[in-house]
């Protein structure tokens, strides 16, 4: 790490409190100088955050690995993230989970239950964007990880209860809002422990983050996107656990405050930890690494050029090949309609010149390459996989060949809808970036 982290973490605490004050400094001179702009463009930029445990019950079945495996302790808690934007012309609001992933439906829900508590003429709900961490040490919030391959381990109870716990979170967030500004600052990071196991060539490194300061320079939320599976528990223990993010977590809140979200990037094409001793303490180890990676970064703060707020988002249709999805919904294992296709939703925001991009799964690093590149522009871009659904992997069409050159390319294709699903996707969000989408 550089010397910023060195300073705070290494012992030279009376340095480091020093130059951690001239960096708040710096960044409350920054929110005020965006704020003003903003005032002067009739911008004026509001944030709120809010978070509330979602830990399952113990005897709650377990995502990730394989079937009939129940939580028997805890080890952290689970969140659900709200942080809430809005200006005078738009709002949006970014909700992330720990959990393995949840489904689209999911999101329509709690919509539904946000646009009863907040009036439709002030906020939209359709703006709501979901994403989901991807910890293998959540509930199945999916379906096929319960006691045998035919019947659902998802408790309703408590799917009710997310829903309802997002929409309390959002509406907390909505009625605590205040004037703010906001910085970024990019990395690269993972480069000891991350691998892309199917390519090992093929890999996005890239720590982004964005965070929201109010006017007194204190951190009201903080954003950062990074690829990679939280799975360094997956299959050895039955504590629930965020994994390394909630060791990220932890070392955020002490350290920057405010509400910290972890963006899961694209992690298909299995872009995991590798070699890493499977116990808590490298939970804590990594997590921690990752936490004052991003406090480092954020040392050398960057504005953005505005505050000003966009959102647009398509539905649609991609086509479902895979015969085991389609039965699984037919038997109610995965309760959503799956036919030979499946309804899906890709958003592309921005906030000033910091733009995002919604993957509805785990695509590859070639997706998040792709999905940068047609983000114009040299603000931070945010690929979110995950983002608003969880529809498996999706993949580019060499893991599709007879022969194909990349490795686990039979496991990975059979998680997933069809071979057509990372064009497909590609084009709406190629059309959704263009100046015609609507």
């Amino acid at each position: 790490m550089g010397n910023f982290c060195t300073f705070i973490v290494g012992g030279h605490k009376q340095n480091g409190m020093k130059q951690l004050r001239i960096v708040l400094l710096i960044s409350l001179m920054l929110v005020m100088a965006a704020h003003s702009k903003g005032q002067a463009s009739g911008e004026g930029l509001m944030v709120g955050a809010s978070f509330l445990p979602i830990t399952p019950e113990t005897g709650a079945f377990i995502a990730g690995d394989r079937n009939n495996r129940r939580f028997t302790e805890v080890h952290d808690p689970l969140y659900v993230k709200a942080v809430v934007l809005s200006d005078p012309g738009n709002s949006l609001t970014l909700l992330t989970y720990d959990c393995i992933g949840l489904l689209y439906p999911a999101l329509l829900e709690v919509r539904k239950a946000v646009s009863s508590r907040i009036p439709a003429s002030e906020f939209d709900p359709a703006h709501i964007v979901m994403a989901s961490t991807h910890t293998h040490s959540g509930p199945d919030v999916v379906g096929i990880w319960g006691p045998d391959q035919m019947t659902s381990g998802v408790d309703s109870s408590y799917m009710e209860e997310i829903v309802r716990k997002s929409a309390d979170a959002i509406v907390s967030a909505w009625e605590n809002r205040k004037a703010a500004g906001a910085v970024y600052a990019e990395a690269a990071f993972g480069e000891e422990w991350v691998y892309n196991i199917s390519d090992s060539s093929n890999l996005d490194r890239s720590l982004t983050i964005l965070q929201f300061l109010d006017q007194e320079g204190q951190s009201v939320a903080t954003l950062s996107n990074f690829a990679c599976h939280p799975t360094i528990m997956d299959a050895t223990s039955t504590a629930v656990s965020a994994d390394f993010v909630s060791a990220m977590y932890t070392y955020l809140d002490e350290n920057l405050g405010g509400a910290n979200l972890f963006l899961q990037g694209a992690v298909g094409g299995w872009v995991q930890p590798e070699y890493e001793p499977k116990n808590f303490e490298s939970v804590n180890r990594r997590g921690r690494e990752l936490g004052m990676a991003i406090q480092e970064a954020l040392s050398k703060p960057v504005r953005l050029e505005s505050t000003s707020l966009s959102f647009k988002s398509r539905i649609f249709n991609l086509p479902v090949s895979n015969m085991n999805f389609r039965l699984l919904a037919q038997m109610g294992v995965i309760n959503r309609a799956i036919t030979d296709s499946v309804t899906t939703e890709v958003a592309f925001f921005s906030i000033g010149n910091a733009q995002f991009i919604t993957h509805p799964g785990e695509t590859t690093p070639t997706h998040s390459f792709q999905s940068k590149k047609l983000m114009a522009g040299d603000g931070p871009k945010f690929v979110i996989g995950l983002g608003m659904d969880a529809l498996g992997y999706i993949l580019t069409p060499e893991f599709y060949e007879p022969d194909p050159p990349v490795k686990h390319a039979e496991y990975l294709t059979s998680m997933s809808v069809d071979k057509e699903a990372g064009p497909i996707l590609m084009g709406v969000i190629n059309a959704l970036v263009s100046d015609d989408a609507r």
